[in-house]
């Protein structure tokens, strides 16, 4: 019986520079398709940079047919306006991912490299260098942005393979909760009376 493959698309997101990166899983074996950079017009308006992005994640979309979507969380830096930014870049990609269909996941950058490397405080180059070991990449990077959306993609993979393991359904639980609306407080306090004091 042949091994049924999953698609994974993976984000790292940014006002400038969005990195992307697609992998075909199947079983334990990983192969990269895809990976680059989409490289904003930093001369455009802010909503004009949005809509590359929304049309650059459509088109990756519709081009390979993901099954799974994962993106990496911003960070928490002291610019506000730059967060902010940066915190709808990463809305478009998830609004986006979420209007085709896709399961979408979120994943902090110490959880990428832990995931990859073993090390959550590991440099971008440590993550790139594993990333060829576990892929049997020969090419040089175009870019760590495209790396990191790379390594967000293994990492969602490595951790559905481990709640698969752990007998968790993982990610159909996701599925499942992503549907569905948002209950009153009436609700969280009758399913979970141990955190009401």
């Amino acid at each position: 019986m042949q091994k049924q493959s999953k698609i994974i698309l993976g984000i790292d997101p940014g006002m400038v520079v969005m990195g992307y990166g697609l992998v075909r899983c199947t079983g334990n074996q990983l192969q990269l398709l895809e990976m680059g950079v989409l490289r904003l017009p930093t001369r455009e308006d802010n909503y004009i940079r949005l809509q590359l992005i929304q049309q650059k994640v459509q088109a990756l979309i519709v081009q390979y047919g993901p099954h799974d979507f994962a993106i990496e969380a911003p960070f928490f830096g002291k610019n506000v306006q730059s967060m902010l930014k940066l915190g709808r870049a990463q809305g478009v990609a998830i609004a986006t991912a979420m209007h085709a269909g896709l399961t979408v996941t979120e994943y902090s950058p110490k959880k990428v490299k832990q995931s990859i490397t073993g090390n959550g405080s590991s440099e971008k180059e440590q993550v790139w260098k594993m990333l060829q070991r576990i892929l049997s990449l020969e090419e040089e990077i175009p870019a760590y942005d495209a790396s990191d959306a790379l390594a967000v993609a293994i990492c969602h993979h490595f951790q559905t393979q481990t709640e698969k393991k752990l007998g968790s359904s993982g990610v159909e639980t996701k599925k499942k909760v992503s549907k569905k609306k948002a209950g009153s407080w009436e609700d969280f306090i009758k399913k979970n009376p141990e955190k009401v004091r």
